[in-house]
């Protein structure tokens, strides 16, 4: 399995994200060129890839401004966080005076600190808000959830620190603005759905709909026309297929540990990996 280390040790996510790529790095990674100028992720989330490369050059970014913020407060105040995150208790009247808390009377780090915490311990790591962008996922009950990452934390932000890594809250559409010939972009967005009762795509108010998909599909088509390389992550449906019918497609199989149906948990999901070169 490719991962690379910063100081003796290997990063990956600090927060649970629904569509995480952690059990499929092995395949993403074959399929990633051997070389490449600069890595792009509109979609970060989680950041599973990006951690397991830790490229040199990367411009990542997300339009959920609390994930962003947690970057930036991981990258540029990991210490005031991790002694906010230890002040934390995982307890049930405690969790919901958390998420009712308002944003803007918070901190950056307060904010990313509430941002773990609620991930570490909401029902089934889901994050998810209501359309007025409001965190609403219940509390989870674990028995030791890790709300307080140190180590990871730690190496995650030298990370950031060391290598030319920007970090913006941005649409995907952006990386028609920064990516260059010779650069790669991996798009992991929120999934078609499989069924009309399975869509989950509210990782932000406004969710991610056919129409959205379609667009990305555009943006895709304009980096192939530009020299850049890029590589998609979606889900194994008629739209998805006939999206992409003039690239690449490979259908790769995936355990799925978050679902906002606890049932659906574990259960395989038949996924695509699109790339618009040969490996």
């Amino acid at each position: 399995m490719h991962q690379a280390q910063i100081n003796g040790i290997s990063p990956r996510p600090f927060v649970k994200w629904a569509g995480g790529k952690r059990q499929l790095l092995d395949i993403l990674n074959a399929k990633i060129p051997a070389a490449f100028a600069r890595y792009h992720e509109p979609f970060v989330g989680g950041g599973a890839l990006l951690f397991s490369r830790l490229p040199a050059k990367a411009t990542v970014s997300d339009v959920n401004p609390e994930l962003i913020n947690c970057y930036l407060v991981i990258r540029d105040d990991v210490h005031a966080l991790i002694r906010s995150l230890q002040t934390h208790k995982n307890e049930e009247e405690y969790f919901y005076n958390t998420r009712a808390k308002d944003l803007s009377k918070m901190t950056p780090v307060q904010r990313a600190s509430r941002f773990i915490y609620l991930n570490k311990t909401c029902f089934n790591g889901l994050y998810r808000e209501n359309k007025s962008g409001q965190f609403n996922a219940p509390f989870g009950r674990y028995v030791r959830p890790k709300i307080v990452d140190k180590e990871n934390l730690l190496a995650i932000s030298d990370y950031l620190n060391k290598a030319d890594v920007q970090i913006d809250c941005v649409g995907y559409q952006s990386v028609l603005e920064r990516a260059k010939e010779g650069d790669f972009v991996y798009f992991d967005p929120p999934y078609a759905p499989m069924t009309k009762t399975a869509n989950f795509a509210s990782y932000v108010k406004g969710g991610f709909n056919l129409d959205d998909q379609a667009e990305l599909a555009q943006v895709f088509t304009e980096l192939t026309k530009r020299g850049v390389r890029a590589m998609l992550s979606n889900s194994n449906t008629p739209i998805i297929l006939e999206l992409y019918r003039d690239y690449s497609i490979q259908v790769v199989h995936a355990m799925r540990a978050i679902n906002c149906k606890g049932g659906s948990r574990g259960k395989e999901a038949n996924e695509v990996l699109v790339t618009n070169y040969q490996v």
